[in-house]
């Protein structure tokens, strides 16, 4: 690598960083919040922004969103989330929904 991309890059990195940081004390706090740790998945959403779906030790869900996979993968592993490799499974097993979701879904299906 030339000291041009050298330079280039440099300051690009240290911006994912920082959002890296960033979405990792957001995680951090939810985990604190719901039963002290959580874990999840890293999902793309598109082309311009990955998922990080929650499942905190209590049971509840909640999302954060990354600019790309890379920031959402390093702010996984800043917070320490333990990560699955898809939401199906085990991971969704432990998902408690409660009236709002259930009536949420049910909207959905109904087309409402």
């Amino acid at each position: 690598m030339s000291s041009a991309e050298t330079v280039t890059t440099a300051p690009q990195d240290a911006r994912a960083e920082r959002r890296a940081k960033r979405i990792a004390k957001h995680i951090d706090s939810f985990a604190r919040q719901h039963g002290g740790s959580a874990e999840g998945v890293v999902e793309y959403v598109g082309r311009t922004a990955t998922r990080i779906v929650l499942v905190g030790a209590d049971g509840a869900w909640g999302d954060q969103v990354a600019p790309t996979y890379a920031i959402g993968r390093r702010a996984a592993e800043l917070s320490g989330l333990t990560l699955h490799d898809s939401f199906e499974g085990e991971l969704g097993l432990k998902v408690k929904t409660g009236a709002y979701e259930w009536k949420r879904m049910a909207g959905i299906q109904l087309g409402g």
